[in-house]
């Protein structure tokens, strides 16, 4: 039997998952990683990825007719908890394919999209996003790579910048400008374009932990059909903003039940070494606090996931999934700024790839700061929050 034929009687459903993962992921698979490369860590997650879709846990939250399974809420959280639980690896490659994409095409792509590009991904395609540029990140509004139409194309010329996994992506959601009248919303379309397309060029960005999980996407007289445009020319905004809200809810769930369980893993590991740093009042007090913030953290989210469940106003979870953004994302850098001091200098020498199973200070505090940009700057969430959520004039 299928695991997720047993999703009607909850604990049974998550004993199931729990065993699963114990018997289908090798116990030193962090420790083959870290030995590996980024392109092997990748084949990996690739492989993890089919080994989900055998067992309908690949796509779970995704509705029947494009691949998924159709998990309620409740269903949907034990899946992503024990895989949190189990440290499992982390489907970075898919992050686009997974939330991205069908928050895009479900509600507003049409039938023939659809069918054409949601089933391939519901079995392991992966997707890359052509949003943010040089000059226009927070801003996304100010992009500027020019769509113009040449009969049944879009013929494409600009830059693209923090393409997250584009190295390894089949095909690209991408934002571009088809006109430049009205306000600097009002001119934007959404496109999909395959990543073999002529004039694309992918350029890595090699990051301060000397990975290159980002790429500059640079085009150059791109032809895409028309038919790949999602939405009406010129209403991309509209589509971009269903994407936009797919960063957050169990995207958000599963980052903060993963603190979790490598911060307890931490202190557990601490208690069994006797390690010194328990014996500084100060140190312990911190890192207590940090767990307690990180439990306000989780509850936070489960509120925002119920409330969307029951049909809040979608300003309403709006402003509360950007106060969960900015609280989370900051609790990591804190995190991070502690673990650092905890490891000491020892700590800052590590080498080699990390695959995130347990809290590392150097690499999780100067990756920390990148959380605190994507998906919206920490500053432009506190201007949401207080001009749409308080009522506060613009500054």
């Amino acid at each position: 039997m299928m695991i997720i034929e047993q999703k009607n009687d909850a604990s049974v459903f998550r004993s199931a998952i729990r065993d699963w993962i114990n018997e289908a992921l090798p116990n030193d698979w962090d420790a083959l990683a870290e030995r590996g490369t980024e392109d092997d860590h990748v084949e990996f997650q690739r492989w993890w990825f089919g080994e989900r879709a055998k067992q309908g846990l690949a796509v779970p939250h995704w509705p029947v007719e494009f691949g998924g399974v159709g998990l309620g809420l409740a269903e949907q959280m034990i899946v992503a908890d024990e895989m949190a639980r189990a440290q499992a690896p982390m489907l970075d490659v898919h992050t686009v394919t997974l939330n991205h994409l069908p928050g895009t095409l479900i509600p507003c792509g049409n039938k023939e999209q659809q069918q054409k590009y949601l089933p391939p991904a519901s079995r392991g395609t992966v997707w890359c996003q052509g949003f943010s540029e040089p000059g226009a990140g927070s801003d996304l509004a100010s992009l500027r790579c020019r769509a113009v139409r040449d009969g049944d194309d879009y013929v494409i010329n600009g830059q693209k910048i923090w393409s997250s996994m584009s190295r390894y992506a089949e095909h690209c959601i991408l934002l571009v400008r088809t006109s430049t009248e009205g306000t600097k919303h009002a001119g934007i379309s959404f496109l999909i374009m395959d990543m073999d397309t002529p004039g694309l060029e992918v350029r890595p960005i090699k990051q301060i932990d000397g990975q290159a999980e980002f790429s500059e996407l640079f085009l150059t007289d791109v032809r895409i059909p028309v038919a790949n445009r999602v939405g009406e020319e010129n209403d991309g905004w509209r589509v971009a903003q269903a994407t936009l809200s797919s960063e957050r809810g169990l995207l958000a769930f599963e980052a903060g039940e993963r603190s979790r369980h490598t911060m307890e893993a931490f202190y557990r590991s601490a208690l069994d070494a006797k390690a010194s740093w328990l014996e500084d009042d100060e140190l312990r007090r911190e890192f207590l606090t940090l767990l307690t913030d990180m439990q306000a953290s989780r509850r936070f989210i489960r509120k925002l996931l119920k409330d969307h469940e029951e049909g809040a106003p979608p300003a309403v979870t709006a402003i509360a999934s950007s106060q969960i953004k900015l609280f989370q994302t900051t609790l990591f850098q804190r995190i991070g700024d502690l673990i650092v001091r905890i490891e000491g200098v020892e700590g800052h020498f590590r080498r080699g790839f990390t695959p995130r199973r347990r809290l590392t200070g150097m690499t999780d505090f100067i990756n920390s700061f990148g959380w605190t940009i994507s998906g919206g700057t920490n500053e432009i969430m506190r201007n949401l929050i207080a001009e749409r959520g308080l009522g506060m004039p613009r500054g």
